[in-house]
């Protein structure tokens, strides 16, 4: 593929008959990613802890719409929206997420980053598993990288020196393990489905506003405006990685310098984020401090 003719949303396939969850879709990646998929045919649900202002984005988007109320930092809320899904569903984006916030805890005690980017994720995934038929795609992040470089079983919730940053690549840290495991015990159980990654490089989006840091708030607003791409170009490497026949565990991200923008492509992670014990290892802790476990079992020959 040339330069010119390098992947975009115009390019997905027909996807009509195809229902999408999308978490956290009334806003930036989400909502772009939920208007790409509807306008190919999918009936797209908007998975959202705000219903009016779903409804209100869902509003905006051409086709098959609907929204559900979804709160990642409630596991009550998590088994609410699992409990109440019925038949198949094709596509699970596990997109929302909270970026560097201040030190605040999900209403099931967890670090609010870790528990709501990746605990709360997990145990949707889980719950809806019986239930997917095609792909999970989990939103991660370049800022993977960041933090301690491992994941600090001995302290999660950081209590002894807590730090937005670091906080926050932890928990994009976990994405990828999550993904890297749960593709491993996909296969294991003879599933079709596949666990695939992505990130969006830096994207204009509101994400950033909710930085603690005041001064690092005004200098991601700067470089939103000079640096960033915009939330649908954002967008790609999650569709990429939702409708192309990539490999179970791939992660995506722009082919540009940096990962920062550009078209979707194929991209490397971090030594941590590549380890099968490691992985094993957070996903056992996940399972003990959501009280979900693994729900399929392993095929037999």
């Amino acid at each position: 593929m040339t330069e010119t003719q390098k992947w975009n949303a115009t390019q997905l396939p027909d996807l009509s008959g195809r229902t999408a969850v999308i978490t956290g879709a009334n806003s930036g990646i989400g909502l772009t990613t939920a208007d790409a998929l509807a306008r190919a045919g999918a009936h797209v649900v908007f998975a959202v802890r705000d219903p009016e202002r779903g409804r209100a984005a869902a509003a905006t988007v051409p086709g098959s719409t609907e929204v559900r109320r979804l709160d990642l930092a409630d596991l009550a809320s998590v088994r609410e929206f699992a409990a109440g899904w019925q038949g198949p569903l094709d596509l699970l984006i596990n997109n929302a997420g909270v970026m560097m916030l201040p030190r605040q805890r999900t209403k099931d005690g967890f670090e609010m980053q870790f528990g709501t980017n990746h605990l709360g994720h997990f145990a949707l995934t889980n719950l809806l598993l019986p239930h997917i038929t095609g792909r999970v795609v989990t939103v991660s992040s370049g800022a993977h990288r960041w933090g301690y470089g491992t994941i600090r079983f001995d302290d999660l919730d950081m209590d002894a020196d807590y730090d937005p940053s670091r906080a926050y690549g932890q928990s994009k840290l976990a994405n990828l393990l999550f993904t890297l495991e749960l593709q491993r015990r996909l296969t294991e159980a003879g599933s079709k489905v596949r666990s695939l990654a992505a990130h969006p490089g830096y994207s204009a989006t509101n994400l950033q506003s909710h930085a603690a840091n005041p001064v690092l708030r005004l200098g991601m607003r700067l470089a939103n405006r000079l640096v960033a791409q915009s939330d649908r170009a954002g967008a790609l490497p999650t569709l990429y990685a939702a409708t192309q026949d990539l490999p179970g565990a791939s992660y995506v991200g722009p082919d540009g310098l940096g990962e920062l923008r550009g078209s979707p492509t194929l991209v490397s992670r971090s030594r941590a984020a590549s380890d099968p014990v490691l992985a094993r290892r957070l996903w056992s802790v996940s399972e003990e401090l959501t009280g979900v476990r693994w729900p399929l079992e392993a095929q037999v020959a």
